[in-house]
């Protein structure tokens, strides 16, 4: 069983809509919009423009993720990831990427740069009080809850 939402999309890209690879897969493939190649130098950030424009219900956020594959085979990782679309923004979705590989790495138009998965939240109403609730972990932080 899949779960859908409709979410209104402006494409001026002259790319199809995102869409998902498989029926399991959660993220739905961004891709570059682009008048010409873009080359990515070694430790070299930049926002990759996609044409998408959209329109998050309240309630729910876009996250941008790396692709397994980009990260693995070429050291290509959005830089923020997951990097956040408010149900408020309405402007151009950018890939923002890096480089940290050693080489120059091509983007051509129409790559699949990204995911977008869409996930909801929620916004805290605050308790302030002046003591915790116990726990077992208590504040026992960084590398305390694995044997390694």
């Amino acid at each position: 069983m899949r779960f859908f939402m409709v979410i209104d999309i402006v494409n001026k890209s002259n790319h199809p809509l995102p869409s998902i690879a498989t029926p399991g897969s959660a993220g739905l493939d961004l891709k570059a919009n682009l008048d010409q190649d873009i080359c990515i130098k070694p430790l070299e950030r930049v926002a990759i423009p996609t044409g998408l424009f959209i329109s998050i219900p309240l309630g729910y956020e876009g996250q941008i993720r790396s692709r397994s594959g980009l990260s693995f085979k070429h050291g290509i990782i959005v830089i923020n990831a997951p990097g956040t679309i408010d149900s408020d923004y309405r402007g151009e979705l950018k890939i923002l990427l890096i480089n940290l590989s050693n080489e120059d790495y091509i983007v051509h138009d129409g790559d699949r740069v990204a995911q977008l998965v869409i996930s909801s939240y929620a916004v805290p109403e605050w308790n302030l009080v002046d003591d915790l609730d116990k726990s077992q972990r208590a504040d026992n932080g960084f590398g305390s809850t694995g044997l390694n």
